[in-house]
Formats: structure tokens, sequence, C-alpha cells
């Protein structure tokens, strides 16, 4: 199996757990918890910013010494939009489930705390459609650069069976703005029906790093550079959550050259 590909453990709690120490980079953490009606679950943030996504369930959510009370409109990624919690750093959350819920909790480095804890509600969000024909994808921005943050950037895509995302390929390896950003993604997978697969690719220009993944659902798959394009396959709707951070909290990216022309293809 791919050193990219990260499957979740069974079972209820957190089924995936990705730092930047077993992840081998510096920035982006994310955990998945699986709850159950009445499961709470609690942490501190210590030095990095938390960004709480209900994929989906509702639950009360308290972070910073305030109560956000009931939260979650939507039992499925594929319908609807998300509610979420940004929790800055030296601070503090707890989720209690009223429903089942599955719980995303993304991180990066937030050394200064000087936010203050903020519900993301529905409303919100900003969405847009990308691409045409089949790369057509819909994207739900949840955490992104135009909202206050110190490093985490959020947003969650669907992309419908037999449809290609992150597509042309893309890459955002290089600290050489304003031309390209250095920053680490996490994509955490569902597939709708659940039994259905999907491939990802992450490579390199020198093919030093080159991975082809069949994703399934719950899996993660890291993206510490390179090209990382996105494939459903026929049948099976493609949800992910992109986690994005590095050393400037900004999104430019750099299209694969001999891909570029698809950009202006009918």
């Amino acid at each position: 199996m791919s050193k990219l590909l990260v499957k979740p453990t069974d079972g209820q709690g957190r089924v995936t757990h990705i730092t930047p120490q077993n992840a081998g980079w510096q920035y982006v953490g994310f955990d998945l918890h699986r709850l159950r009606p009445g499961d709470r679950v609690s942490e501190e943030t210590g030095h990095r910013e938390v960004c709480l996504v209900l994929v989906s369930g509702k639950a009360r959510i308290a972070a910073g010494g305030e109560e956000f009370g009931l939260l979650g409109e939507r039992m499925s990624p594929f319908d609807g939009v998300p509610s979420a919690v940004y929790v800055p750093g030296g601070s503090d959350w707890t989720v209690s489930a009223e429903t089942e819920v599955e719980l995303a909790v993304c991180s990066a480095p937030d050394p200064e705390g000087n936010l203050p804890a903020r519900v993301i509600a529905p409303s919100d969000l900003s969405k847009e459609t990308r691409g045409s024909g089949t790369n057509t994808r819909y994207v739900t921005n949840i955490l992104p650069e135009d909202q206050p943050a110190q490093s985490l950037l959020v947003v969650e895509v669907i992309t419908p069976g037999g449809h290609t995302s992150s597509y042309p390929p893309h890459k955002h390896d290089q600290d050489n703005l304003p031309h390209e950003s250095l920053l680490e993604e996490t994509y955490y997978h569902r597939l709708n029906p659940p039994q259905g697969f999907a491939f990802q690719r992450v490579y390199t220009d020198d093919r030093s790093l080159d991975e082809s993944m069949a994703v399934e659902d719950g899996d993660v798959t890291l993206v510490p550079k390179g090209y990382h394009p996105c494939a459903a396959c026929h049948g099976y709707d493609l949800y992910y959550l992109n986690v994005m951070a590095g050393p400037r909290r900004t999104w430019k990216f750099h299209n694969a050259a001999e891909h570029e022309w698809l950009l202006n293809a009918g």
C-alpha cells in the first residue's frame, strides 16, 4: 500500500490520526472521529489552530469558553453544506454528539492564538462550480484565505461519478510567491454509494514521487508535494475534504505545463 494512503481504523471514536510527526511534514494535522449519539470528545489546541467540520450529523459544540449550541444541518456529506467551528491556539473545544456524527478536526500551527473562536455557519460558506464537461466539480469554501485564520485553509468538493477533479493536474510545493505557494495537503475521501472507489495520483515532474492509489470510502491521502489529480468512477460520486497549510496562508498553484491546454478545451 502507498505510504501516502491512510486507512481508517474500525469502529467508533478517533479512526484517523494524522500529525506532522507521523506524516513526515511540518504543518497539517487531520483527525476523524466517528461518534454515536451521546458520545463526547474534548481537546486542547495547544500551539495549533483547529477547524472542526461536521462532515455529517448534529452536535453541540463549545470552544474557547463559549457555548455555540446545536450545530449541523446534514446527515451526509453529499446532502447540503457543513457547519464548522474555528478554534484558535491556546484554547480548547468539546463536541457532544446528538446524532451519529462524523467530525473532522483540521489543524495547523498557531503560536499566537489571538483570534476568537467562532461558528462558521452554512450561510457563511461560499460555493462555486469549477471546470466543465466531465471535469465539473462543486466546491464549498469552509475556511478560505479571505476569512480569519493563521495557517489553515479548508475546502470540500463533490465530484460526480465519471468526472475528474483537482484537474488539470496542479501543484503548490514551492514557496515562490506570487507565482506559487508551499502548502501541504490532506484529502479525506467519501464515496456515494460507499462501496465505490476512486483514484488519486500524486507525482512530481521528475517522478521522484509517483504514487497512484485506489481510494475507498473513509480513506485519507497525503500530498506532501507534487501534482494530485483525482478521478471518480462511473456510478460513484466522490466527496473530499481538503486541509492545507504552509509557511504562508495563500493558495497559489502551478498547473502541469503539458496539460494546461485542457483549460481551453471544450
